[in-house]
């Protein structure tokens, strides 16, 4: 297994070369199969965890995901990052800490969003800033690179206002954040912009829009980092529905096999 040190230099790396993706296990297991796949570098879902629990998004609470890292970041030899929310709080201390113990947990990356879980809906920028900077400076004086990612979560929230996203970004990328991400954003001219606008790499929310932009063609806009966010659980879950809904039992003929799905958690565990 390799050190912490060994996995955050990995994922520093990855970000230097070009385009990826990094898709988002919601279990040790899942985890296990998608680096028997060939993934590179792993990072959580908030939404699919918070599931798996038997509760709504954002209800799975800090211990319980620093849990959840800590045992994701032992299922695997790749680097793994995560969804830390908000940071659990509203002060830049409390996304400070959170960066500091998902450290400990193993991450050699997270997310901090603009998103205040709370009737105000966004923080304003000036406050936003401020977390994203606590957070930058944790992440600065631990004992390996850490790959922050600012969010600005105005499209999730019914506010696609993409000149105050940019905004938001840029005044994040000032405050320290390594990697910025606006999950929602869905065609070539939103993206391009933002790419253009920032001299960070840029995550994007794959799968979005009437008619979804390949890896390929995210790559070419100048996109870092593709993440899946929620879709595997969903993709997951949803065939889940599907088969116990179906009395015909047909959906068996399409399995995978449980020789292959062996070999890949094998090959996943390193």
């Amino acid at each position: 297994m390799k050190s912490q040190s060994e996995k955050a230099t990995d994922f520093a790396t990855l970000h230097e070369r070009g385009c990826f993706v990094i898709p988002n296990p919601w279990d040790r297991g899942s985890a296990r199969l998608l680096s028997g796949l060939g993934f590179r570098a792993l990072t959580t879902t908030s939404a699919g965890y918070a599931r798996s629990l038997g509760v709504s998004d954002y209800q799975a609470g800090r211990e319980h995901v620093l849990a959840h890292v800590r045992d994701l970041a032992t299922a695997t030899d790749l680097p793994l990052a995560a969804d830390l929310e908000n940071g659990f709080g509203h002060r830049p201390e409390d996304c400070a800490e959170t960066i500091r113990f998902g450290a400990e947990a193993g991450l050699v990356g997270g997310s901090i969003e603009d998103a205040t879980g709370d009737d105000r809906v966004i923080y304003d920028i000036a406050e936003a800033t401020d977390r994203i900077r606590a957070a930058a400076e944790a992440a600065k004086v631990l004992p390996h690179p850490f790959m922050l990612v600012a969010r600005c979560e105005n499209y999730l929230h019914g506010r696609p206002d993409l000149a105050d996203t940019i905004a938001r970004l840029q005044a994040y990328q000032a405050a320290g954040a390594d990697v910025l991400y606006a999950p929602g954003l869905s065609t070539a001219e939103e993206i391009g912009e933002v790419c253009r606008s920032v001299d960070v790499p840029v995550n994007v929310l794959g799968g979005i829009g009437v008619k979804p932009l390949s890896v390929c063609e995210l790559a070419e806009l100048g996109v870092r980092r593709v993440s899946l966010g929620s879709w595997l659980h969903s993709a997951a879950m949803t065939a889940f529905v599907n088969a116990a809904q179906d009395e015909s039992f047909g959906y068996v003929a399409d399995l995978i096999g449980g020789r292959q799905m062996d070999q890949w958690l094998k090959e996943g565990a390193g």
